[in-house]
């Protein structure tokens, strides 16, 4: 079992994501030091993003410090189980 972020994206301006990149990077380098994230970024539209965890707890911990979210890049968010069937 994994556990995904989806996000919803603002709408915020490319200057305003930018701004905030360098901070949320650092979160993001963070986990993947760990080997809790698989694999992390926006979808194609920019409308939002995606992030895979290793556990529940690692996805629940990054939303809880990620600057997107924190600061209002991500508008919301939704994290479920998932039931990889690839393993």
């Amino acid at each position: 079992m994994k556990t995904i972020v989806i996000g919803e994206g603002s709408g915020a301006t490319m200057e305003t994501i930018l701004s905030v990149y360098p901070r949320h990077k650092v979160i993001v380098d963070k986990y993947v030091a760990r080997g809790e994230v698989l694999g992390i970024g926006p979808f194609a539209d920019r409308g939002g993003n995606l992030a895979i965890f290793r556990t529940r707890a690692a996805a629940e911990a990054f939303v809880a410090e990620d600057p997107f979210v924190l600061e209002g890049i991500i508008k919301s968010f939704v994290i479920k189980d998932w039931d990889d069937s690839m393993l």
